[in-house]
């Protein structure tokens, strides 16, 4: 195999990677490949750092429970939310303080390097708290905690639902095994269908108690 470097940019190579076949034909295969490489200061921006916010508890719930219900980290939640600095400047044009709780607590979080640089800009440029950027931010998730909160509920309902389909089939497998016997080929699926139901309804009820929060909110 022979590696050769074509083209080096500022944050893109390009290589070329010929690989010798080593039957009679002698044929070569011709694979090309682009690299990117991030700059440095790309790389500091993914660094994630440890800051804290005073904010209400509301929000707080609001982040927690909407990363929960999405399967995400809350970092990756709070960078997705706070990250855009046209959101973050709009915010602070329109700040009032009287829209803030005077309930707030501290809450430190993990985020990343580059979203807290944006927020300290911001607050400094318009002279804006970093907590309200941050509480306004999360508020604009509220909508969508409603509707995983229907969505919890529906779950929910389908899950009893499901609960229920298994029972059945709980009772018809002790009817096969009474008339074919434990040994049948069909009971024996039977055996296997609730075995592999069972641990996807575990799955499935550990999922909805780590949703549970939403119901309270």
């Amino acid at each position: 195999m022979l590696l050769f470097v074509k083209n080096i940019k500022s944050n893109l190579i390009e290589c070329e990677i010929i690989l010798l076949e080593s039957d009679v034909r002698k044929t070569k295969t011709l694979i090309q490949l682009q690299f990117t490489i991030d700059s440095p200061l790309q790389l500091r921006g993914h660094q994630s750092v440890r800051t804290t916010f005073k904010l209400s508890e509301r929000c707080i719930d609001a982040l927690g429970i909407l990363a929960v219900q999405l399967g995400i980290k809350q970092k990756t939640l709070f960078d997705h939310l706070v990250d855009d600095v046209h959101v973050l400047k709009t915010i602070a044009k329109e700040f009032d303080s009287m829209a803030l709780s005077d309930r707030r607590v501290a809450k430190t979080y993990v985020i990343s390097r580059r979203t807290l640089e944006n927020l300290e800009l911001i607050s400094s440029k318009y002279n804006t708290p970093r907590d309200a950027l941050v509480e306004l931010s999360i508020e604009r998730i509220l909508p969508l905690i409603e509707h995983e909160k229907a969505k919890h509920v529906q779950r929910t309902e389908i899950t009893e639902k499901l609960t229920e389909q298994l029972r059945q089939i709980s009772k018809l497998l002790l009817e096969a095994e009474s008339e074919l016997g434990e040994d049948d080929q069909v009971v024996q699926e039977m055996y296997n269908i609730l075995r592999t139901s069972d641990v996807s309804l575990r799955r499935i009820r550990a999922f909805l108690e780590k949703g549970k929060k939403i119901e309270q909110f």
